[in-house]
């Protein structure tokens, strides 16, 4: 008859199944002095079915999460897309809607009937940029900034904002480590997570926004995809409002989700806060019970560099010029309206639908091309390809590259050069001879 296994055996054994050399998730005991192996082997083996289901569940766990940052990137594939074709679109109908417009006498009727067009293509501008932003492919404008200054000039506003039925309480770590983020952004980050708390508390409550620098280690960057262990700071917002159900919590960043009445909100507010912190290199996690209110813990990377003064923006007037441009765009409606609006305001535009083309044009070109505006992503030859071999014959050509929508190694300076001008659609008449005149220089 075989020896019953000693308790230092079995143990080894439970040992190498719980992870090797790791520690195991469940706390080994000392060896019990018991003279009972059967006992001994009973005890030990329970704690190792033990260690195992937890490791299973928490497999489990990172797999659903894992899931749900696989979905979310397709979902935000899809409306970048969408966003930068339907941004083209909007083009045309903001620019030849501002032409007809302006071309009519002040006390014309039919200013106004263009007016409402003005104002419902803006909102569809507003619906697309929350699509990029979702998608992050959203220009970005980052700056060295503090949290507790971004909040304490919010403050007035957001008091208006939320009403007298809602007590606004601020509570901020002093001092905050700096973070790189754009300033815009981030306050659409602060008002969407207010407005979602305001609605979650009809009949008043307590708002609470907090900050601190916290380190998020290994184990919560292992639990959480797409999270680096580091030091980051965080962006708490948390209410007393009615809170959500599981089932709501695994939509809420989806665009058009919403739990709200109809005609009551675009399901568009959480889907934006989502996209500017991944975008912005943070991360955001939610906490929610029916009932017992919600809070939204945002993280963004710390730097250890000074927050930047803010500078302030000097209005400019949208003025023409004579300077000669190279015009290259692939969508034909969008390349005739650009065309238009360069030319009214005097400007000789010289026009192609690719690069190919515009290497030629630019090659028969006797005289000097001033500036070259171009679409980012073309058939056969990018924007930045064309620009490359132009300046390389033309090493005073200055160039504005514009875009529907920006992909990823847009965003991250990939594609672009480092400082390059940009123009995001959907181009305004005004916008546009904005920055041309800005590129060009005074007249």
């Amino acid at each position: 008859m075989a020896a019953a296994p000693t308790f230092d055996a079995v143990f080894a054994v439970m040992r190498a199944a719980a992870g090797g050399d790791h520690e195991a998730r469940v706390p080994l005991p000392a060896q019990p002095d018991m003279e009972d192996a059967a006992t001994q082997l009973a005890i030990t083996l329970n704690l190792l079915l033990d260690d195992l289901a937890f490791r299973a569940k928490e497999r489990a766990r990172f797999e659903e999460r894992l899931r749900q940052s696989q979905k979310m990137e397709a979902i935000g594939n899809l409306a970048g897309g969408i966003a930068h074709d339907f941004n083209n679109m909007l083009s045309v109908i903001l620019g030849y809607t501002d032409l007809a417009r302006n071309a009519l006498p002040t006390e014309d009727p039919i200013r106004q009937d263009l007016d409402e067009v003005l104002m419902a293509a803006e909102r569809a501008r507003k619906l697309t940029s929350q699509l990029l932003t979702f998608s992050r492919k959203q220009v970005l404008k980052p700056q060295l900034l503090d949290l507790n200054a971004v909040l304490a000039g919010m403050r007035n506003m957001l008091a208006r904002l939320l009403g007298e039925q809602v007590d606004l309480n601020l509570m901020q770590s002093d001092p905050l480590g700096a973070v790189k983020v754009d300033q815009g952004q981030i306050e659409q980050v602060v008002l969407n997570l207010a407005v979602n708390a305001r609605d979650s508390m009809p009949n008043g409550g307590k708002l609470t926004m907090e900050t601190a620098n916290v380190l998020l280690d290994t184990n919560y960057a292992a639990a959480n995809p797409g999270v680096v262990a580091g030091p980051y700071v965080l962006l708490a917002v948390a209410d007393t409002g009615v809170g959500m159900e599981p089932e709501v919590l695994e939509r809420i960043f989806e665009p058009f989700f919403t739990t709200k009445k109809e005609g009551h909100g675009t399901g568009f507010g959480l889907t934006t806060v989502f996209g500017i912190v991944r975008q912005s290199g943070g991360h955001i996690n939610v906490y929610s019970e029916p009932g017992r209110g919600t809070t939204f813990k945002t993280y963004f990377p710390r730097s250890s560099e000074r927050p930047e003064p803010i500078p302030m923006a000097k209005p400019r007037a949208a003025t023409g010029g004579v300077e000669t441009i190279l015009l290259v765009e692939d969508l034909d409606s969008v390349r005739a309206l650009s065309q238009t609006i360069l030319a009214r305001r005097g400007y000789r535009v010289l026009e192609a639908c690719n690069g190919d083309e515009a290497l030629r044009v630019a090659r028969e070109h006797p005289g000097v091309i001033h500036l070259l505006v171009t679409d980012v992503v073309m058939p056969r030859m990018t924007g930045p390809e064309l620009a490359t071999a132009l300046v390389g014959e033309r090493a005073d050509l200055k160039v504005l590259f514009m875009s529907g929508y920006t992909d990823g190694a847009i965003v991250d300076h990939g594609l672009l050069p480092a400082g390059s001008a940009f123009l995001q659609k959907p181009i305004a008449p005004d916008t546009l001879l904005d920055k041309v005149r800005k590129i060009l220089g005074s007249t």
